[in-house]
């Protein structure tokens, strides 16, 4: 949901069973927002304010209604709360509304709340049965399509039905599985490095290999993806911090995640890189969280767990440029011969921050075998020959801007 100014008042599209749910929306005003949807602030008569989300632009657009209505049914009952409350929906329409939330500067260290917050949307995918609640009272018909998480491109993955979605009801809707990288990615990657003068030992492929087949095992205790869990989608409350915009939401490993904090937000227009000790105290926070919301350890946080995931996130060459251009190019072979901008960085930045974080976390895992011993290597090697050919690559930034807060 892409919060922009204000612009001038609209008619909101309500059908009769919204409005005999919840009123007829008072002083609306349509809001600057991605083109696959349209979002506006309105005041309820009975709920107070609120805002307003349709699901347009393209054959995808019931898919993704689907997947963000299931995810708002699942993340719905979490304690502490995660997302905003949904308080109704409309099929035909594809439209939301959900409570309206003022967003706050995030306070210095928000890294460590924002990984408690997103543990306690996972926990969300595995919950213990239990009824709907009252604040979703407007069932989703629709069915979401299972997608790749960079590409959003169909994939061949089976869906996650509501048997395997504990506690989720028949009609909330089916969320797909998340995508794992594929041997297209692997053959990019390992291009780029040929060309960069770093050519990879044939052990390579083989860890690369295994390490896909790794993510791509189903979850032993699945989490509630948001799929695009960046700077931005986030907002910073003075309850806590809730999550918006789940049209890619998916069922995975929470530790795919996890990992956006260290690797750099991968799929994000907004990258930053923390200081190692904030790292690690928020993935902390996250296990803790995790575990107060579940009784159990959080699964799959290992150091080498998320060695595995930032892996995995640097060889998708997709995840150098916004959604709307992937899946048409091998994004790491053109970044050999020209780098652009994307949001805060330009794409050999973001290559370069994740061959640095992954090269450093295979060095340091002390002794916890990540499997990815000569990929830590080649990661190096390539970082140094990126630095060497563009010199003045700059590090990405340390600061979350303020566009997103």
């Amino acid at each position: 949901m892409t919060r922009g100014a204000r612009g001038a008042r609209t008619v909101v599209p309500f059908g009769d069973e919204l409005r005999d749910l919840l009123g007829e929306p008072r002083r609306a005003r349509e809001l600057a927002s991605s083109p696959r949807s349209r979002v506006w602030r309105v005041d309820l008569p009975d709920h107070g304010p609120a805002v307003v989300k349709q699901l347009v632009g393209g054959n995808g657009a019931a898919g993704r209604y689907a997947r963000e209505v299931a995810a708002l049914r699942l993340a719905g009952d979490a304690a502490p709360q995660v997302v905003p409350r949904l308080l109704g929906t409309e099929d035909r329409a594809r439209l939301l509304v959900l409570e309206r939330l003022e967003h706050g500067r995030p306070a210095e260290g928000w890294q460590v709340g924002y990984a408690a917050a997103l543990a306690g949307l996972h926990a969300a995918g595995q919950a213990a049965p239990r009824t709907r609640s009252s604040a979703t009272p407007v069932t989703a018909a629709a069915t979401a399509a299972s997608a790749d998480p960079v590409t959003d491109d169909p994939v061949t993955h089976d869906l996650m039905t509501d048997d395997l979605m504990t506690g989720a009801s028949a009609d909330e809707g089916a969320l797909p599985r998340w995508a794992a990288p594929t041997g297209t990615d692997i053959d990019s990657f390992l291009a780029l490095a040929d060309t960069l003068g770093a050519p990879p030992v044939p052990s390579v492929r083989d860890e690369l290999d295994a390490l896909v087949q790794r993510l791509a095992r189903p979850p032993a205790r699945p989490a509630l993806l948001h799929g695009d869990p960046c700077p931005g989608n986030d907002l910073h409350t003075p309850d806590g911090i809730r999550f918006i915009d789940f049209e890619q939401a998916s069922i995975g490993r929470g530790v795919t995640e996890l990992a956006y904090l260290r690797i750099g937000f991968p799929t994000c227009w907004c990258v930053t890189a923390a200081p190692e000790p904030l790292l690690t105290a928020a993935e902390d926070a996250y296990r803790s969280a995790w575990h107060e919301a579940t009784g159990e350890a959080a699964p799959d946080t290992t150091t080498s767990d998320l060695v595995d995931a930032c892996a995995g996130w640097l060889i998708r060459g997709d995840a150098l440029v916004q959604r709307a251009h992937r899946g048409t190019a091998d994004r790491l072979a053109r970044l050999a011969h020209r780098d652009w901008t994307w949001g805060t960085a330009t794409a050999r930045q973001r290559l370069l921050h994740r061959l640095r974080v992954v090269a450093e976390a295979v060095e340091d895992k002390d002794g916890d075998d990540t499997s990815l011993d000569g990929l830590g290597r080649l990661c190096g090697q390539m970082a140094d020959r990126m630095t060497s050919r563009w010199p003045r690559l700059g590090p990405v930034p340390a600061l979350r801007p303020d566009d997103s807060a």
